[in-house]
């Protein structure tokens, strides 16, 4: 009887050895790229600041410095910009400003200040209605950006409203007694944030906002007479 050739298509050899290289190609893929998202998230340190390094995650003790917004022509969006650009759209870690009255926050403080405000995030479940950092819902604003946000700036309608004189006092009063100052539709209620809490929530906001996130969330930087730059 002759025998027929068997085609490679057909073959359950074939098809073990590949799945077999597939898995170990992926395997090998997927440690490579764990290791290079830890290295990306990893929270940098009072040094990389004072050595005027960026880092994706930067130190909590970013609070002391002005963060602004700003366009990256080379990557497409905006990138966070800590304490002045240095005109090559990297941050000079150079201008300070003041936060609750401070702009000389250890990292320790500043580190248990922002922990304070992810616990308060975090027990009032606000991820029920808000984003951050791409997690939550959209029933209320994005926060990933909100210290950003010039509502909060001297010439928003936040600081007039509840008669602050500053973006974080501003935010720190609407936290405590939301339901006074009526600014959505959507209007947030009263979560019994304590006056400590919700400075550690405007901390927990603003370094946030330093966290480079690849643009996200989209467009937010085009607001019009917000933070973008041409």
């Amino acid at each position: 009887m002759e025998n027929k050739p068997t085609s490679v298509w057909t073959s359950n050899r074939f098809w073990s050895r590949s799945a077999g290289w597939v898995t170990g190609v992926a395997a090998v893929l997927l440690i490579l790229l764990t290791f290079d998202t830890m290295a990306q998230i990893t929270m940098g340190t009072a040094e990389d600041v004072e050595n005027k390094v960026t880092k994706r995650v930067p130190s909590p003790i970013v609070i002391n410095y002005k963060i602004t917004y700003e366009m990256d022509q080379r990557r497409g969006h905006e990138v966070p910009i800590i304490g002045g650009n240095d005109g090559n759209g990297k941050s000079l870690f150079q201008e300070k400003e003041k936060f609750f009255g401070r702009d000389d926050w250890t990292e320790e403080e500043a580190m248990e200040l922002v922990n304070l405000g992810k616990l308060t995030v975090q027990a009032k479940n606000c991820m029920d209605c808000h984003t951050l950092l791409g997690n939550g819902a959209y029933y209320a604003p994005d926060l990933t950006k909100a210290w950003l946000d010039p509502a909060w700036g001297p010439e928003g309608p936040m600081q007039a409203m509840t008669g602050a004189s500053s973006k974080e006092e501003a935010m720190a009063t609407f936290l405590q007694n939301p339901d006074k100052y009526p600014t959505h539709e959507r209007m947030m209620p009263n979560l019994g944030i304590t006056a400590e809490e919700a400075k550690g929530v405007v901390a927990f906001l603003k370094h946030m906002s330093t966290i480079d996130t690849n643009g996200f969330p989209r467009n937010f930087g085009k607001i019009k007479g917000a933070v973008y730059v041409e």
